[in-house]
């Protein structure tokens, strides 16, 4: 078992964990879910292996407390379920994710993980172009998925909704394009990700400038041909977090944090306030209608149903399994059956109850509030050292304010790489490890 104490190998199970939880629906569209699963399994395997390998680096009691609580919940959901083989099979995934992200958390240190991600970014987004090339070039047409999603019978369907193909075949017509992952919109985010991922490495130069530019670029252009409006409004968020970050750092005098601090407050108010009086008129500068893209009405049939089980909710299970009520016939859009409440918070409220998605938003709290700390605070490397401030800091802040925008519009934040991603930031944050 040495080889587990290899760094390339350590380095090369991130890389493609994270490209598995990243564009998770290339491998199931190519390989089918059963493909998807087995590769799942391997990855899960492998993970408890490096945390036996490192249990002295890591203890139960030292994870994040709200991380142990909601895990527990949810796993003792399975005994008030109305879907409890449904449950098990979500409960089996969660804890198969959450064990991804927690190995990649211990065994890599932040340095790494910044790396890995980068490559992972990279390939996710270079192979969705090519992808998209390919289909414009030779193929000439939409293509459907080698293999379809659970459920999904092509000859039964006297139309194919557009939602099912893989590609659409767009990218020469300057339509959204949705990559080897399937979906504008998360390819979209996928390329935000990038944008954050790359733009650390290019300022703090752990990758060559023309390297980090064509990165750039790359998530720069998908973001452009994805055009999602969750993606924008993600852009704008993530640039007044960096002037806040700024702003915090250069507060450096006595009693000038507290003006600087009262001064973002204000700030946060006055935004929040305007954003929710012109939200229709800011609705169509982004395309989108007060619907915003049918989601009303799959949030409305999914408050309707968590009412009847408000306090705990009708129990976990993760995806939403579609051959069981109530989810079988919940929500449809565009004539297809949806996976998700398209709202993280919705979601969580729906399978746990308030007492869940209280849980969870400690969770998210609480490693926000350190990542904050972590991009406002000075390293310092010796004693004599006034100490200085680090890009690299920036990452788990940066991509907890992108996963938290992301939450009220796609239930990713409890699944594949946002659970991931959250695992991680919850993880490194609580043990107090300095960013390089």
């Amino acid at each position: 078992m040495k080889f587990l104490d290899d760094r390339r190998f350590r380095m090369g199970f991130a890389v493609v964990a994270l490209y598995t939880v990243l564009a998770g629906d290339s491998i199931r569209y190519s390989i089918s879910w059963y493909g998807f699963g087995a590769v799942a399994v391997v990855l899960a395997v492998i993970s408890v292996l490096l945390l036996v390998r490192d249990r002295h680096r890591w203890t139960v009691g030292g994870l994040p407390y709200p991380l142990i609580a909601f895990l527990a919940l949810a796993t003792l959901s399975i005994t008030w379920s109305y879907y409890p083989g449904a449950t098990a099979v979500g409960l089996l995934a969660t804890w198969m994710t959450v064990a991804l992200g927690l190995a990649i958390a211990i065994c890599l240190d932040w340095a790494d993980i910044l790396r890995t991600l980068g490559w992972a970014l990279r390939a996710v987004l270079g192979l969705s172009i090519v992808f998209e090339l390919v289909v414009s070039l030779l193929i000439r047409r939409p293509v459907l998925p080698i293999f379809p999603s659970p459920g999904v019978d092509y000859d039964s369907l006297d139309k194919i909704p557009q939602l099912l193909y893989w590609s659409r075949n767009l990218l020469l017509e300057g339509d959204k394009i949705q990559g080897v992952v399937g979906n504008s919109s998360l390819l979209g985010f996928v390329a935000l990700l990038g944008l954050i991922v790359f733009g650390i490495q290019l300022v703090a130069r752990t990758v060559s400038r023309a390297s980090g530019i064509a990165a750039l670029l790359l998530a720069a252009l998908t973001v452009y041909l994805t055009r999602s409006a969750t993606i924008i409004v993600a852009i704008v968020v993530l640039a007044v977090v960096v002037g806040a970050v700024w702003l915090i750092r250069r507060a450096t005098a006595r009693g000038t944090r507290g003006l600087a601090y009262a001064s973002l407050t204000l700030v946060a108010i006055a935004g929040s306030t305007l954003a929710i009086m012109f939200r229709s008129p800011l609705l169509g500068l982004l395309g989108k209608n007060d619907t915003l893209t049918h989601r009303t009405g799959i949030w409305e049939a999914v408050i309707t149903l968590a009412q009847e089980r408000p306090g705990f909710g009708w129990g976990w299970v993760s995806f939403w399994a579609p051959w069981v009520a109530p989810f079988n016939d919940l929500a449809f859009n565009s004539g297809v059956r949806q996976l998700h409440a398209h709202n993280a918070w919705l979601d969580l409220w729906l399978q746990v109850g308030v007492i869940g998605a209280v849980i969870f938003a400690l969770l998210v709290l609480s490693s926000l509030v350190r990542s904050w700390l972590l991009a406002t605070d000075r390293v310092i490397t010796s004693p004599a050292d006034t100490g200085h401030f680090t890009v690299q800091s920036l990452l788990p802040l940066l991509l907890l304010v992108a996963l938290i925008v992301q939450s009220f519009a796609e239930s990713r934040l409890l699944i594949e790489y946002g659970m991931v991603l959250l695992v991680i930031a919850a993880v490194k944050t609580k043990r107090d490890e300095p960013v390089a």
